[in-house]
């Protein structure tokens, strides 16, 4: 497995100071946070063939790409659209996207918001030229699109896209092994929970069956410390 971090972990050090460190500890990979107080970091441009396999977590706070609001949806997408240009000038592999949430589970309403999600994920698909857009599954929650395996399916069918796993999502919605036998995945991410809860806390801290790790070809520990990105590192490494 190729494993990497996210930049959550170390959110306000220094972009060379993240680089240094994933170098330190012997990681391959790196997921750039993508949210706006990232983006106002001096030396964004650190990232670029730093060494690493670069791939970005798209923003996600007062963002929807599925809204029922047009306004909402379009502001949403412009900004996808910014963080697709940041990717490319870095020669990031993937971006990682949230497929959009609802303010009310109806059907009538689902449908709708997900007809929305697949037009705003297939017009970002056409205007990436060199960078993947991948769709992260969700956690349990009825507010989120994309989380279960016939929502992720239509969106790599209809949209073109890949797939972000989030083995920690999965554990809530009790379908990790299907997802992770899906076709098209980009990468994964790594945290663990109590199966009711998306937790994100360290591997081996939660009832995730980490023998799904040897599934893993790509994955990024997302935790918030970095000490629990070391302690999940160990877990991984015992394990593989």
């Amino acid at each position: 497995m190729r494993v990497g971090f996210t930049t959550l972990s170390m959110f306000m050090d220094d972009n060379d100071e993240i680089i240094k460190r994933a170098h330190e500890n012997n990681f391959e990979m790196i997921e750039i946070l993508g949210e706006s107080p990232f983006f106002m970091k001096d030396n964004t441009i650190a990232f670029k063939d730093c060494g690493l396999e670069v791939s970005i977590h798209a923003p996600t706070v007062d963002i929807n790409i599925a809204s029922l609001n047009e306004g909402i949806k379009a502001e949403s997408v412009k900004q996808m659209k910014e963080c697709i240009d940041y990717a490319e000038s870095i020669n990031a592999r993937a971006i990682t996207l949230h497929a959009g949430k609802i303010g009310r589970n109806d059907p009538p309403l689902r449908k709708q918001a997900l007809e929305f999600a697949c037009e705003s994920i297939s017009e970002l698909v056409d205007y990436a030229e060199n960078v993947i857009i991948s769709v992260e599954n969700m956690p349990v929650r009825p507010v989120f699109l994309g989380n279960t395996i016939e929502e992720i399916e239509m969106f790599k069918s209809e949209c073109g896209c890949g797939i972000t796993i989030d083995v920690g999502h999965g554990n809530t919605t009790g379908n990790n092994e299907e997802l992770l036998e899906l076709k098209g995945i980009t990468y994964c991410h790594l945290n663990d929970n109590d199966g009711v809860k998306d937790q994100h806390i360290p591997l081996g801290d939660g009832t995730l069956d980490l023998n799904l790790l040897k599934k893993v070809e790509r994955g990024i520990i997302e935790l918030n410390n970095f000490d629990n990105i070391l302690k999940s590192k160990k877990v991984i490494e015992n394990i593989i």
